[in-house]
């Protein structure tokens, strides 16, 4: 990925015939037990930056202009599986290769809960992490800068096909207790 193409991410989207003609998609949410501990995870281990814009609340993001609403609920807390993630694109992949022993050695210290292996899949070399809060995190590399890439390849299989969720290996990993 190159900075000069996160640069250029912009654009005017194609929604003239839709009800809703959003000109971003601005932000997403995610819950956590405590605010203050996972500020200290998502700024020391994932390089996000924090703002805490509402009590129950703080804003994080990183590059692009898309945050992320994390919102504390304490033991109300809904653990995701690993196919519900947020995707963290790193320069290499050694630098993939460092943050997944980063992880490993880490583990108490963030309350990091599962690392799972590094793999090439999907045209990316990445590994998958669970937070304290059950949170899943797809850390990779894909060399280009995929958003952009994934809409200008366009469609790959028509609507028409089956999804072939039976081979879908990630429904077979389980959050951790």
């Amino acid at each position: 990925m190159h900075i000069d193409e996160v640069q250029d991410a912009a654009f005017a989207p194609d929604n003239k015939q839709s009800v809703v003609r959003g000109e971003i998609l601005s932000h997403g949410t995610l819950e956590c037990y405590s605010l203050q501990q996972s500020r200290v995870f998502y700024e020391e281990f994932l390089g996000l930056e924090c703002v805490r814009h509402a009590r129950p609340a703080m804003a994080i993001r990183c590059g692009m202009k898309f945050h992320i609403v994390c919102v504390e609920v304490g033991n109300a807390v809904h653990p995701c599986s690993v196919l519900n993630h947020w995707g963290i694109d790193v320069s290499s992949e050694a630098e993939v290769d460092r943050v997944w022993q980063a992880a490993h050695d880490m583990k108490a210290q963030y309350g990091i809960r599962q690392v799972l292996d590094k793999v090439k899949q999907h045209g990316v070399y990445s590994f998958y992490l669970e937070d304290c809060d059950h949170n899943w995190w797809e850390i990779q590399h894909y060399d280009g800068f995929q958003h952009q890439d994934m809409f200008d390849f366009g469609d790959r299989f028509s609507m028409d096909e089956d999804s072939d969720i039976h081979n879908l290996a990630e429904l077979q990993i389980k959050t951790s207790t």
